[in-house]
């Protein structure tokens, strides 16, 4: 090979390197320049500096022993410059070089494993406001699009992404501390911050836009946060939300066929499900209800657990299913817990008995934009024989999902429904 084809070669490599480095370690470098930086829009620019310097220094100096410490060191030399020369003093001095990327810098390392979870308390500061909190978080820590983060919240993404810059101000002005609470505050932080992990899990798990139907890496990410917080604080929600996590996640090997396509629940190979998961879920929630309150993210689990332990899909429980959502929308009412419920009074009692719970829910309006409430209404009429009401059904759903594998099923559910009026025709 000659020297232009190995030069070549060698940025090739080292751009696949960066790549991979990026989306394994960019969320975590934020979270780690945002502690020594202290803001949020100096620490991102600082990271997209050093993912360039590496580009440009890794094919000739090699890899570096540890490519997030000497970002993490080249970013935060960026910084210090950029800051130095917008205060107007002189410019480092020509002999201050970026880090050597043959010896790896100072890379805090007793701080990195939980920068992400500081970051987390720091957005669900009480100062800001509670929509906000979340949003700034899976925007920040996380990395989630601004639209992800709407379609999560149901809301627009230009609502959005203001209720973001004006977290962003609060911070900068109110000068929010860059740490985790002290014990006697936690408690007042611990549900947002639950609430964003859990937001962080349902994008992974089950992906709001793209071609894939889960985000792995969002669902590690959250059950890691989860167990970092367990850690410090053993309170039985948090170990109810692991428990949760675990739970779900236990299914993902079963939720798709080979081709990406979707696989409901009860069409699911059980002996696919991940059962180290499922034996410490289930130990978890165990722990979770034995305290002295019972809380919304435990009761969500205590369901999961329902699913794991039933041998098969015609054994599940759903009598015991439908009794948990009942408390569940006593203790923490919401329109997406009351359509999970019609859907177990459906397999319990039949399609009938839901179709007129689903349809007041839309009617209220909450769910109107929800594409998995309308598909819900279509797969109810259709089990009714109602042929042209779940075809106008699954049309809005198709209308509003957003994620290739769901829409992909939508309209192989509508291709059924049309050969099926054929052969009636």
């Amino acid at each position: 090979m000659n020297t232009a084809a190995a030069g070549a070669a060698r940025e090739t490599s080292a751009a696949a390197t960066v790549d991979a480095v990026y989306r394994a370690e960019s969320r975590r470098i934020f979270a780690t320049l945002i502690r020594l930086l202290g803001d949020f829009d100096l620490a991102e620019e600082a990271m997209h500096e050093a993912f360039r310097a590496a580009l440009e220094q890794w094919p000739a100096d090699g890899l570096p022993a540890n490519p997030r410490a000497w970002l993490i060191s080249a970013a935060r030399f960026k910084a210090i410059d950029q800051l130095r020369r917008q205060a107007r003093f002189e410019p480092l001095a020509d002999d201050a070089d970026p880090p050597d990327s043959r010896t790896p810098p100072d890379d805090d390392g007793e701080f990195l494993e939980d920068d992400r979870l500081r970051l987390i308390f720091t957005c669900c500061h009480p100062a800001l406001a509670g929509d906000a909190r979340i949003a700034l978080t899976l925007r920040e820590v996380c990395g989630l699009t601004t639209e992800q983060i709407a379609s999560a919240f149901l809301t627009a993404p230009s609502t959005l992404a203001q209720r973001i810059v004006r977290a962003k101000a609060k911070i900068r002005a109110a000068a929010i501390p860059y740490r985790v609470p002290e014990p006697e505050q936690l408690a007042e932080r611990l549900d947002a911050v639950l609430k964003v992990i859990y937001l962080v899990f349902n994008e992974g798990y089950s992906a709001s836009a793209g071609p894939s139907a889960t985000r792995p890496d969002l669902s590690a990410e959250a059950i890691r946060l989860a167990r970092l917080l367990r850690e410090l604080l053993p309170d039985p929600e948090a170990t109810g939300l692991l428990a949760l996590m675990l739970l779900q996640e236990s299914r993902r090997a079963a939720r798709t066929a080979p081709d990406g396509s979707l696989i409901l629940l009860e069409k699911q190979d059980r002996s696919c499900w991940n059962r180290e998961q499922i034996g410490e879920g289930l130990a978890l929630l165990q722990w979770a209800l034995t305290g002295r309150r019972v809380g919304p993210y435990a009761l969500q689990a205590a369901i999961a657990a329902v699913h794991a332990e039933a041998a098969d899909a015609a054994s599940t429980d759903w009598a015991q299913i439908v009794g948990l959502y009942d408390l569940l929308v006593r203790l923490e009412p919401s329109p997406v817990a009351e359509l999970n419920r019609a859907v177990a009074v459906a397999m319990r009692d039949g399609p009938a008995a839901a179709l007129s719970r689903v349809d007041a829910l839309l009617e209220r309006g909450d769910l109107a934009d929800y594409h998995l409430a309308h598909a819900t209404r279509a797969d109810l009429c259709r089990r009714l024989g109602q042929t042209a009401e779940a075809r106008a059904a699954y049309v809005r759903a198709l209308a509003l999902a957003r994620q290739g594998p769901e829409r992909r099923f939508l309209e192989g559910r509508l291709q059924e429904l049309t050969e099926q009026g054929h052969e009636e025709g």
